[in-house]
């Protein structure tokens, strides 16, 4: 790692922990996916946490051809983790102004360590590594409001702009289901902001699994079981401000009710 590196994720590391916005990216802007990466794994190291899975996210289309990539990864940490509870709702920390954004997710629930030295996976062979398919809402977040601005290099950097994770009910038969092809509503503010769908075909949640896959094994991070995947966004990246509220509804498995307050300092409580 080089001082620059080092200093970029303690900076974010920081400012999450103190939940303190960022006027700006703390130094040179990352670039290329690598570097960005390589913030990413020195900010890991400085987090007092442990990983409890990943997050996926596109790439947008103007940018994945000069980065190469169309999806990227960030870590989920264990106690940023909250299981939803029927009908009640679920308090999320939102860093004041910064970013947050709520994103309805399929979520897959690893059963067996993946070989530490395969580093190319088909849909099939991901598939193999799934003990379970959840409902959930990512909780994209940020101390640099920005961050989606400056690009997917910035992203990675900044723990893929993740900042939790509400773990829904399982999917009952999820393979048929995801055959048949699911769908999902996303609301703020009683407001229906976006919907969408996923399915097993269709560049959806089992390829953005085997790219994950791949890509943590040739950082020397290979997937293990009890890891928790969120997938991808099912409707879209949806802002939301200290004080709304949103709904998730995952049709034929239930609604995810959630609200954005302001977050408090340690990385996880609330003011």
């Amino acid at each position: 790692m080089t001082t620059e590196t080092t200093q970029i994720a303690r900076s974010f590391v920081t400012a999450r922990q103190e939940a303190k916005a960022l006027p700006d990216f703390p130094g040179q802007l990352p670039r290329d996916l690598a570097t960005g990466y390589r913030v990413q794994d020195a900010a890991i190291a400085l987090w007092p946490d442990s990983v409890a899975g990943w997050k996926i996210g596109r790439v947008p289309a103007a940018q994945a051809s000069v980065l190469g990539a169309d999806r990227v990864a960030g870590p989920i940490f264990s106690k940023l983790v909250w299981p939803a509870r029927n009908g009640a709702e679920i308090p999320f920390p939102v860093y004041e102004n910064g970013f947050a954004a709520v994103e309805a997710e399929y979520v897959f629930r690893i059963g067996a360590d993946a070989p530490a030295d395969k580093t190319t996976w088909t849909r099939a062979e991901a598939e193999g590594l799934i003990a379970a398919m959840h409902v959930g809402v990512e909780l994209a977040g940020s101390p640099l409001a920005t961050i989606n601005d400056l690009g997917s290099t910035v992203v990675v950097s900044d723990f893929g702009n993740n900042h939790g994770l509400i773990l829904g009910p399982e999917v009952p038969n999820w393979r048929a289901e995801l055959d048949k092809g699911l769908h999902a509503e996303t609301f703020i503010e009683g407001e229906r902001v976006g919907e969408g769908g996923a399915d097993s075909k269709n560049d959806g949640p089992l390829d953005a699994l085997a790219f994950l896959a791949g890509h943590l094994a040739q950082r020397g991070m290979p997937l293990k079981a009890g890891q928790l995947i969120s997938t991808g966004a099912v409707t879209g990246v949806h802002d939301i401000r200290i004080g709304q509220r949103s709904r998730v509804s995952f049709n034929g498995s239930g609604d995810i009710l959630c609200a954005a307050v302001k977050a408090g300092a340690n990385g996880k409580g609330f003011s």
